[in-house]
Protein backbone atom coordinates (compact mmCIF):
# COMPACT_ATOMS: atom_id res chain seq x y z
CA UNK A 1 0.00 0.00 0.00
CA UNK A 2 2.90 2.41 0.62
CA UNK A 3 5.27 1.67 -2.25
CA UNK A 4 4.49 4.90 -4.12
CA UNK A 5 4.15 7.09 -1.05
CA UNK A 6 6.44 10.04 -0.31
CA UNK A 7 7.14 9.98 3.40
CA UNK A 8 9.99 12.48 3.51
CA UNK A 9 11.96 14.58 1.05
CA UNK A 10 15.68 15.27 1.13
CA UNK A 11 16.28 17.50 -1.87
CA UNK A 12 19.99 17.86 -2.54
CA UNK A 13 21.02 21.44 -3.32
CA UNK A 14 17.98 22.96 -1.59
CA UNK A 15 17.88 24.38 1.95
CA UNK A 16 15.36 22.67 4.21
CA UNK A 17 13.75 25.26 6.49
CA UNK A 18 11.26 23.11 8.33
CA UNK A 19 9.75 19.65 8.42
CA UNK A 20 6.23 19.72 9.84
CA UNK A 21 3.77 16.93 10.48
CA UNK A 22 2.91 16.78 6.77
CA UNK A 23 4.88 19.43 4.86
CA UNK A 24 8.57 19.91 4.08
CA UNK A 25 9.51 23.57 3.49
CA UNK A 26 12.52 24.64 1.39
CA UNK A 27 14.10 28.06 0.86
CA UNK A 28 14.51 29.06 -2.80
CA UNK A 29 15.95 32.51 -1.99
CA UNK A 30 13.18 34.67 -3.49
CA UNK A 31 10.42 32.09 -2.89
CA UNK A 32 9.52 29.06 -0.81
CA UNK A 33 8.87 25.49 -1.93
CA UNK A 34 6.16 23.67 0.03
CA UNK A 35 6.20 19.91 -0.46
CA UNK A 36 3.16 18.07 0.87
CA UNK A 37 4.15 14.52 1.78
CA UNK A 38 1.93 11.51 2.43
CA UNK A 39 2.65 11.53 6.15
CA UNK A 40 -0.36 11.31 8.44
CA UNK A 41 -0.58 12.10 12.14
CA UNK A 42 -3.01 11.23 14.90
CA UNK A 43 -3.16 13.07 18.20
CA UNK A 44 -0.06 15.07 17.19
CA UNK A 45 2.06 11.96 16.57
CA UNK A 46 3.27 11.14 13.04
CA UNK A 47 2.30 7.56 12.20
CA UNK A 48 4.77 5.14 10.59
CA UNK A 49 2.30 4.34 7.79
CA UNK A 50 1.66 7.01 5.12
CA UNK A 51 -1.46 7.50 3.01
CA UNK A 52 -0.26 7.21 -0.62
CA UNK A 53 -1.41 10.12 -2.78
CA UNK A 54 -2.59 12.21 0.18
CA UNK A 55 -0.02 14.96 -0.48
CA UNK A 56 -1.09 15.33 -4.10
CA UNK A 57 -4.77 15.46 -3.13
CA UNK A 58 -4.14 18.16 -0.51
CA UNK A 59 -2.06 20.20 -2.97
CA UNK A 60 -4.73 19.97 -5.67
CA UNK A 61 -7.42 21.04 -3.20
CA UNK A 62 -5.46 24.06 -1.96
CA UNK A 63 -4.76 25.10 -5.56
CA UNK A 64 -8.46 24.85 -6.38
CA UNK A 65 -9.51 26.97 -3.39
CA UNK A 66 -6.75 29.57 -3.84
CA UNK A 67 -8.05 30.13 -7.36
CA UNK A 68 -11.71 30.23 -6.31
CA UNK A 69 -11.03 32.64 -3.44
CA UNK A 70 -8.78 35.03 -5.35
CA UNK A 71 -11.45 37.74 -5.49
CA UNK A 72 -11.96 37.46 -1.72
CA UNK A 73 -8.33 37.51 -0.58
CA UNK A 74 -4.90 37.44 -2.28
CA UNK A 75 -2.72 34.39 -1.59
CA UNK A 76 0.90 33.30 -1.73
CA UNK A 77 0.67 30.71 -4.53
CA UNK A 78 2.92 31.25 -7.56
CA UNK A 79 2.58 27.87 -9.29
CA UNK A 80 2.12 24.13 -8.74
CA UNK A 81 3.79 23.35 -12.08
CA UNK A 82 7.18 21.88 -11.14
CA UNK A 83 8.46 22.42 -14.69
CA UNK A 84 8.03 26.17 -14.14
CA UNK A 85 9.78 26.32 -10.77
CA UNK A 86 13.28 26.93 -12.08
CA UNK A 87 16.64 25.15 -12.33
CA UNK A 88 17.08 24.53 -8.60
CA UNK A 89 13.94 22.40 -8.56
CA UNK A 90 14.53 20.68 -11.93
CA UNK A 91 16.57 17.72 -10.58
CA UNK A 92 13.72 16.77 -8.26
CA UNK A 93 10.64 17.08 -10.48
CA UNK A 94 9.80 13.38 -10.38
CA UNK A 95 9.46 13.45 -6.59
CA UNK A 96 7.79 16.86 -6.46
CA UNK A 97 5.30 16.61 -9.30
CA UNK A 98 1.70 17.02 -8.13
CA UNK A 99 2.55 17.64 -4.47
CA UNK A 100 4.44 20.93 -4.49
CA UNK A 101 3.65 24.63 -4.38
CA UNK A 102 6.05 27.45 -5.17
CA UNK A 103 4.91 30.38 -3.04
CA UNK A 104 5.82 33.96 -2.31
CA UNK A 105 7.66 34.63 0.91
CA UNK A 106 5.52 36.29 3.55
CA UNK A 107 5.93 37.26 7.19
CA UNK A 108 3.61 34.68 8.78
CA UNK A 109 1.36 35.85 11.58
CA UNK A 110 1.72 33.76 14.78
CA UNK A 111 -1.99 32.94 14.99
CA UNK A 112 -4.56 30.49 13.64
CA UNK A 113 -7.81 32.03 12.40
CA UNK A 114 -10.45 29.45 13.29
CA UNK A 115 -14.02 29.78 12.04
CA UNK A 116 -16.84 27.57 13.32
CA UNK A 117 -20.23 27.21 11.70
CA UNK A 118 -21.39 24.16 13.65
CA UNK A 119 -20.94 23.00 17.22
CA UNK A 120 -18.63 19.97 17.19
CA UNK A 121 -15.19 18.74 18.21
CA UNK A 122 -13.45 20.71 20.92
CA UNK A 123 -16.15 23.38 20.69
CA UNK A 124 -18.79 20.84 21.70
CA UNK A 125 -16.68 19.73 24.68
CA UNK A 126 -16.14 23.36 25.68
CA UNK A 127 -19.86 24.09 25.43
CA UNK A 128 -20.79 21.08 27.55
CA UNK A 129 -18.39 22.20 30.26
CA UNK A 130 -18.95 25.98 30.23
CA UNK A 131 -21.95 26.84 28.06
CA UNK A 132 -19.56 28.86 25.87
CA UNK A 133 -17.33 28.29 22.85
CA UNK A 134 -13.81 29.56 23.48
CA UNK A 135 -15.24 32.14 25.88
CA UNK A 136 -18.03 33.23 23.51
CA UNK A 137 -21.53 32.80 24.99
CA UNK A 138 -23.92 30.86 22.75
CA UNK A 139 -27.55 29.96 23.26
CA UNK A 140 -28.51 27.25 25.71
CA UNK A 141 -29.83 23.86 24.66
CA UNK A 142 -27.72 23.34 21.55
CA UNK A 143 -27.20 19.79 20.30
CA UNK A 144 -24.02 18.34 18.85
CA UNK A 145 -23.46 19.23 15.17
CA UNK A 146 -26.13 21.94 15.25
CA UNK A 147 -25.36 25.16 13.32
CA UNK A 148 -24.66 28.31 15.34
CA UNK A 149 -27.02 31.23 14.98
CA UNK A 150 -23.99 33.22 13.79
CA UNK A 151 -20.63 32.01 12.52
CA UNK A 152 -18.01 32.13 15.30
CA UNK A 153 -14.43 33.39 15.00
CA UNK A 154 -12.30 31.61 17.63
CA UNK A 155 -8.59 32.34 17.09
CA UNK A 156 -5.70 30.35 18.51
CA UNK A 157 -1.97 30.64 18.91
CA UNK A 158 0.18 28.44 16.68
CA UNK A 159 2.12 25.71 18.46
CA UNK A 160 5.33 24.28 17.00
CA UNK A 161 4.53 21.01 18.78
CA UNK A 162 1.36 19.75 20.42
CA UNK A 163 -1.97 21.53 20.34
CA UNK A 164 -2.73 25.14 19.45
CA UNK A 165 -4.10 27.20 22.33
CA UNK A 166 -7.45 28.96 21.98
CA UNK A 167 -7.39 32.69 22.78
CA UNK A 168 -10.09 35.34 23.03
CA UNK A 169 -10.42 38.10 20.47
CA UNK A 170 -8.91 40.68 22.81
CA UNK A 171 -5.74 38.61 23.19
CA UNK A 172 -5.72 38.01 19.43
CA UNK A 173 -5.76 41.77 18.84
CA UNK A 174 -2.95 42.31 21.30
CA UNK A 175 -0.82 39.88 19.28
CA UNK A 176 -1.53 41.20 15.77
CA UNK A 177 -2.83 44.70 16.53
CA UNK A 178 -6.47 45.84 16.73
CA UNK A 179 -6.83 47.04 13.13
CA UNK A 180 -5.31 43.87 11.65
CA UNK A 181 -7.27 41.76 14.12
CA UNK A 182 -10.56 43.18 12.88
CA UNK A 183 -9.47 42.70 9.27
CA UNK A 184 -8.49 39.07 9.86
CA UNK A 185 -11.76 38.26 11.60
CA UNK A 186 -13.79 39.75 8.74
CA UNK A 187 -11.64 38.06 6.08
CA UNK A 188 -11.76 34.68 7.81
CA UNK A 189 -15.56 34.73 8.05
CA UNK A 190 -15.90 35.81 4.41
CA UNK A 191 -13.60 32.99 3.27
CA UNK A 192 -15.47 30.47 5.39
CA UNK A 193 -18.86 31.60 4.06
CA UNK A 194 -17.64 31.45 0.46
CA UNK A 195 -16.30 27.93 1.00
CA UNK A 196 -19.40 26.87 2.93
CA UNK A 197 -21.76 27.99 0.17
CA UNK A 198 -19.67 26.36 -2.56
CA UNK A 199 -19.47 23.08 -0.63
CA UNK A 200 -23.19 23.01 0.17
CA UNK A 201 -24.04 23.23 -3.53
CA UNK A 202 -22.07 19.98 -3.88
CA UNK A 203 -23.74 18.18 -1.01
CA UNK A 204 -21.05 18.87 1.57
CA UNK A 205 -21.20 20.80 4.85
CA UNK A 206 -18.19 22.86 5.93
CA UNK A 207 -18.49 22.60 9.70
CA UNK A 208 -15.35 24.49 10.70
CA UNK A 209 -11.92 25.40 9.41
CA UNK A 210 -8.73 27.30 10.15
CA UNK A 211 -6.72 29.76 8.09
CA UNK A 212 -3.23 31.18 8.25
CA UNK A 213 -2.26 34.63 7.03
CA UNK A 214 0.96 36.50 6.38
CA UNK A 215 2.08 39.95 5.32
CA UNK A 216 3.89 40.94 2.13
CA UNK A 217 4.80 44.64 1.99
CA UNK A 218 2.03 45.32 4.48
CA UNK A 219 -0.62 43.45 2.45
CA UNK A 220 -2.53 40.64 4.17
CA UNK A 221 -2.44 37.40 2.19
CA UNK A 222 -3.70 33.86 2.70
CA UNK A 223 -0.86 31.35 3.17
CA UNK A 224 -0.20 27.66 3.91
CA UNK A 225 -3.14 25.42 2.89
CA UNK A 226 -6.80 26.36 2.59
CA UNK A 227 -10.05 24.42 3.05
CA UNK A 228 -8.48 20.98 2.86
CA UNK A 229 -9.60 17.96 4.91
CA UNK A 230 -6.48 18.47 7.05
CA UNK A 231 -7.46 22.04 7.98
CA UNK A 232 -11.25 21.75 7.85
CA UNK A 233 -14.12 19.54 8.92
CA UNK A 234 -16.32 18.51 5.98
CA UNK A 235 -19.49 16.41 6.35
CA UNK A 236 -21.61 14.69 3.72
CA UNK A 237 -25.11 16.19 3.84
CA UNK A 238 -26.51 12.67 3.36
CA UNK A 239 -24.74 11.51 6.55
CA UNK A 240 -25.47 14.65 8.58
CA UNK A 241 -27.76 14.47 11.57
CA UNK A 242 -28.08 16.82 14.54
CA UNK A 243 -27.21 15.11 17.82
CA UNK A 244 -24.28 13.00 16.56
CA UNK A 245 -20.78 13.67 15.28
CA UNK A 246 -21.12 12.97 11.53
CA UNK A 247 -18.34 11.14 9.64
CA UNK A 248 -15.92 13.65 8.13
CA UNK A 249 -13.85 13.78 4.95
CA UNK A 250 -10.49 13.56 6.67
CA UNK A 251 -8.31 11.22 8.72
CA UNK A 252 -11.12 10.42 11.15
CA UNK A 253 -10.86 6.79 9.99
CA UNK A 254 -7.22 6.81 11.14
CA UNK A 255 -8.03 8.47 14.47
CA UNK A 256 -10.86 6.03 15.16
CA UNK A 257 -8.67 3.01 14.38
CA UNK A 258 -5.79 4.22 16.56
CA UNK A 259 -8.19 4.79 19.47
CA UNK A 260 -9.75 1.36 19.05
CA UNK A 261 -6.30 -0.27 18.75
CA UNK A 262 -5.52 0.50 22.38
CA UNK A 263 -2.63 2.83 21.52
CA UNK A 264 -2.01 5.30 24.35
CA UNK A 265 -1.22 8.25 22.07
CA UNK A 266 2.50 8.27 22.87
CA UNK A 267 5.25 7.46 20.35
CA UNK A 268 5.85 5.06 18.78
CA UNK A 269 2.52 4.86 16.98
CA UNK A 270 1.26 1.58 15.51
CA UNK A 271 1.34 0.65 11.82
CA UNK A 272 -1.97 1.15 10.04
CA UNK A 273 -3.71 -1.81 8.36
CA UNK A 274 -3.97 -1.69 4.56
CA UNK A 275 -7.75 -1.46 4.80
CA UNK A 276 -7.57 1.71 6.94
CA UNK A 277 -5.04 3.26 4.53
CA UNK A 278 -7.24 2.49 1.51
CA UNK A 279 -10.43 3.83 3.10
CA UNK A 280 -8.69 7.03 4.21
CA UNK A 281 -7.21 7.65 0.76
CA UNK A 282 -10.62 7.10 -0.83
CA UNK A 283 -12.24 9.60 1.55
CA UNK A 284 -9.71 12.32 0.62
CA UNK A 285 -10.19 11.53 -3.08
CA UNK A 286 -13.97 11.81 -2.78
CA UNK A 287 -13.68 15.19 -1.06
CA UNK A 288 -11.47 16.58 -3.84
CA UNK A 289 -13.67 15.25 -6.65
CA UNK A 290 -16.90 16.57 -5.17
CA UNK A 291 -15.63 19.96 -4.03
CA UNK A 292 -13.77 20.75 -7.25
CA UNK A 293 -16.54 19.56 -9.56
Amino acid sequence: MTADAVIQTDLQGLTLLNRGKVRDLYDLDDALLIVTTDRVSAFDVILPTPIPGKGALLTAMSEFWFDLLEEVVPNHLITTDVDAMGPAVAPHVDVLRGRSMLVRKADPLPVECVVRGYITGSGWKDYQATGEICGIPVRAGMQQAEPFDQVLFTPATKAETGHDENIDFETFCRIVGPELGEQLRELSIRIYETGRDHARERGIILADTKFEFGLIDGQTILIDEVLTPDSSRFWDIEEYKVGISPPSFDKQIVRDWTKDSGWDGEPPAPELPDEVVARTAARYQEALERLSA
